[in-house]
């Protein structure tokens, strides 16, 4: 069975960042395991898991504005990876 999210570049961009994004958490010192690293990879794993539930049969409306929750999480990554520069 095959999901609309699956054709989506985005979507499989998306889950490229979540990969790299769970690689990169690993470099992370240990104090930050539960506060950051967690952080980061969950705003990371929304990215794809926004695209995907508003992908599934709604309207073009509902489905913009899952897109916009998606772009919300990669900018909280982008700001995470900003603390974790200074904290590493």
């Amino acid at each position: 069975m095959s999901f609309k999210f699956e054709k989506l570049k985005v979507w499989r961009k998306a889950v490229d960042l979540a990969v790299d994004v769970h690689s990169i958490t690993k470099l992370f010192p240990k104090e930050e395991m539960f506060i950051l690293t967690s952080q980061i990879k969950r705003a990371a794993d929304s990215v794809s898991l926004n695209i995907a539930e508003g992908s599934t049969g709604q309207s073009n409306a509902e489905f913009n504005k899952f897109l916009g929750y998606a772009l919300r999480s990669d900018i909280e990554v982008v700001g995470c990876l900003y603390l974790a520069k200074n904290a590493i």
